[in-house]
């Protein structure tokens, strides 16, 4: 008997009776103080079901749970269609802009106008507003931070030309566009030079982030035009914004004399930020040199240094957004330190608040009110300006400084990126009551046409300038005679693995080899201003392997927002013998809920669902691999090993199992362990197939007899345990693994390593 075990329930049964006891007489005693107060208890004549459903319906109005439904909505919405953009090789912004008009009157209201109504009623969209604006100012500070001041510093007089130029022009295209469609659009009341100004601005606005994220895409930021353009986009944000900020001013005093003292006070509050502000931070930044972590208080004064500056701004009269952006730009140069925390607020803005100003801005745009042939041929002809201002002024001052015509056709799409910026600035004046209903929905399409054509104009602009040298994927040429092995990861430990394993295959082939390691990083993860840095560490386990295997390996960096597409691409068109990747992590596999957010359910999984609807064929195959590892294979033109690591060391002792004559393939790969590595080859003749064919049996023989006593064969259908787990690695058919995978063999628990081979 546990005299202990006993001694606690009896102290857990006498602490609940005692205190359930003494709880029950102070509730009784204290219905009589009812009483004598002379209250009334409410009676409800209803059954409890409608109490229930009544109290039900005034929660589901209530304002925090309308806010959250709201949230929960737009974030799904947002991912939603930031995906499909992402597979149609378009910023997932568009998306997000695309959703936002979505869930607005011009398609949620218009056609399910009660589901709207419930959703977005009139008197919430104040907490909705308020709380994207608070995204806004997280965004505003990151991209204020993303811009590199050192490398501005450096390349000002490189691109300060084409961006000043790429702002004037359009600035002025904007004005004269302005003269044409004041008295038609402009709101009642609303003078000339507001409304001028607030068309050119919006003419002139070039997206940073966008572009900055293109660029990484297409693997530009190494060359001399990515720098061109970035810091280009960088001193067009910063001259931009300043121009925002005293168009406000004036359009808030509603003069320009009116407006001098507000102009002179934003001076005085940017002098004080540099001067001041930004050393002190840069010495509390210097305490934080070297560590991997950045403290509370720390944390703490730079969100104070945000609000305060933000707030600042707010009162001056130039608007909070201003504030937080110079906030950014002033925090400490170290780029380390900017990543650190960076990574602290970008998720919450990004992912949580900043959808929220899409959908707002969405409410805002009603497509439906450009109901005629002639609205629409206004919005043609502001989108023409805006291309023609921002397009055309950048690519031919580009041009006059003496860049080559395709260079100068990518800086000008590029620049005419506009993107959530020209949201932000939409929203400004349709707040300030400058732009009106009509205008704002013609300036918010303007702004989708222009991010979405950039893609597709920097195609066409490759195409149409295509040289004779190849690019990253074409870079072998075809009647080269090496075997080219290309590895692929996603961690510095997985590449140092595969090259290992390609070493093996490749060890004693001198000059006629060729070992590519590449890794190709979602861009999301990276920064403008710290690539360099990524991709040093990346790589740093790869290249001490390398030296450590002294084996010359060639790398290649590759920013992607689909990794799948990108590195099958580079697989098909590189002329590569064989790749070789790792099996996919979960972060490729689960439902389509799952890669949409960006993580692995297997709870909620639609795919179960279709699963038992007949008719629907192979769309869903019941597959031991995961999504990711199912693309490569299906889309590449070459053999692709899959290594399932277990602390893969080397190839010396391989083990391969035969499961039908389509499995034969694999002695290839044995010859070349044993050729390159002096491996020692294990054969299983699992369904008995060698012996009756000759080929095979030949094939055998003609590598004993340059490999005496490297390579044995097995006859028997069982193996035992220590046998398996004495061996380094299992060469094994992409079919046969699959096999395996259902039958539940234990095979797999016993090999260490696993290289699972197809043939297409």
């Amino acid at each position: 008997m546990n005299l202990g075990k006993y001694r606690n329930l009896i102290f857990y049964v006498v602490t609940i009776s005692f205190f359930s006891c003494l709880m029950y007489f102070f509730m009784t005693e204290g219905q009589t103080l009812e009483i004598k107060e002379n209250i009334i208890t409410k009676t409800n004549n209803g059954s409890s079901w409608d109490n229930f459903s009544e109290a039900f319906k005034t929660n589901l109005h209530h304002p925090l749970a309308l806010l959250l439904a709201q949230i929960v909505t737009i974030i799904l919405v947002a991912r939603l269609f930031g995906w499909i953009c992402m597979k149609i090789k378009q910023p997932t912004v568009i998306g997000e802009m695309i959703a936002g008009i979505v869930l607005g009157p011009s398609l949620l209201g218009m056609y399910f106008p009660e589901f709207s109504a419930f959703l977005f009623p009139k008197e919430s969209l104040g907490n909705l507003q308020f709380l994207s604006q608070i995204g806004l100012i997280l965004f505003m500070y990151i991209v204020g931070m993303e811009l590199d001041l050192s490398v501005l510093r450096k390349k000002a007089h490189d691109a300060v030309v084409i961006s000043h130029a790429s702002i004037i022009i359009p600035f002025a295209l904007g004005i004269g566009l302005s003269y044409y469609i004041y008295h038609e659009f402009a709101p009642n009341g609303i003078q000339f030079t507001s409304f001028a100004l607030f068309i050119a601005i919006s003419m002139s606005i070039t997206a940073f982030p966008v572009l900055a994220r293109i660029v990484q895409e297409r693997n530009l930021q190494k060359t001399k035009l990515g720098t061109i353009v970035i810091t280009c986009a960088a001193a067009d944000d910063i001259t931009a914004w300043c121009i925002l900020a005293a168009v406000i001013a004036i359009v808030k005093a509603g003069s320009f004399a009116s407006s001098i003292y507000v102009i002179l006070m934003a001076i005085a509050y940017v002098f004080l930020m540099i001067k001041i502000v930004r050393p002190f931070l840069k010495r509390i930044g210097d305490l934080q040199a070297g560590k991997n972590t950045i403290n509370k208080p720390m944390v703490a004064i730079f969100f104070l240094t945000l609000i305060l500056s933000a707030y600042t701004t707010e009162v001056i009269g130039i608007h909070a957004l201003f504030g937080a952006f110079m906030a950014g730009a002033i925090m400490p140069e170290n780029t380390k330190f900017r990543t650190l925390f960076i990574d602290k607020i970008e998720d919450v803005a990004l992912v949580l608040l900043l959808p929220l100003f899409f959908v707002f801005t969405g409410l805002r745009t009603q497509i439906g009110l450009l109901n005629d042939g002639h609205l629409w041929m206004i919005t043609g002809f502001i989108i023409l300006t805006a291309v023609t201002g921002k397009f055309a002024g950048s690519a031919l001052t580009a041009k006059f400084l003496g860049i080559n015509w395709k260079e100068s056709l990518t800086i000008g799409a590029l620049m005419n990126t506009r993107g959530l910026m020209e949201l932000i600035v939409l929203n400004i004046g349709y707040d300030l009551g400058v732009l009106s209903p009509e205008i704002f929905a013609m300036l918010v399409i303007m702004a989708l046409f222009t991010t979405f054509m950039t893609g597709p104009a920097l195609d066409l602009i490759n195409y149409i300038f295509k040289s004779k040298k190849n690019s990253l994927e074409d870079t072998h040429d075809e009647n080269d005679s090496k075997y080219r092995v290309l590895l692929s990861f996603d961690n510095p430990e997985s590449g140092s693995t595969l090259l290992k394993l390609a070493h093996d295959f490749t060890n004693k082939m001198n000059g006629n080899k060729s070992i590519t390691a590449m890794n190709i990083a979602p861009v999301n993860e990276m920064h403008a201003y710290d690539i360099d840095e990524y991709e040093n560490e990346q790589f740093k386990n790869v290249i001490e392997t390398s030296h450590d295997l002294q084996l010359k390996v060639t790398t290649l960096f590759k920013a992607s927002t689909d990794i799948e597409n990108d590195l099958t691409s580079i697989s098909n068109k590189g002329n590569y013998d064989l790749l070789l990747i790792m099996l996919g992590k979960s972060m490729y596999e689960g439902s389509l809920l799952g890669r949409l957010l960006g993580f692995t359910t297997k709870i909620i999984n639609p795919e179960k669902l279709l699963n038992t609807v007949k008719g629907k064929g192979n769309i869903f195959n019941n597959s031991p691999f995961d999504d990711f590892t199912l693309q490569i294979l299906d889309k590449t033109h070459i053999p692709v090993g899959i290594l399932v690591e277990k602390e893969f060391k080397s190839a010396d002792r391989v083990f391969v199992p035969i499961f039908n004559l389509s499995d034969f393939y694999l002695l290839e790969y044995a010859k070349r362990l044993i050729n390159n590595n002096n491996s020692q080859i294990v054969i299983l003749d699992v369904a008995g197939q060698i012996r009756n064919n000759i080929e095979v049996k030949e094939l055998i023989r003609s590598i004993e007899q340059v490999a005496p006593n490297h390579i044995t064969l097995y006859n028997e259908k069982k193996i035992e345990k220590e046998f398996l787990n004495s061996q380094d690695l299992m060469l094994i058919s992409s079919k046969s693994w699959k096999n395996l995978i259902d039958t539940k063999s234990l095979w797999l628990s016993d090999i260490p390593s696993t290289l699972i081979i197809s043939n297409p």
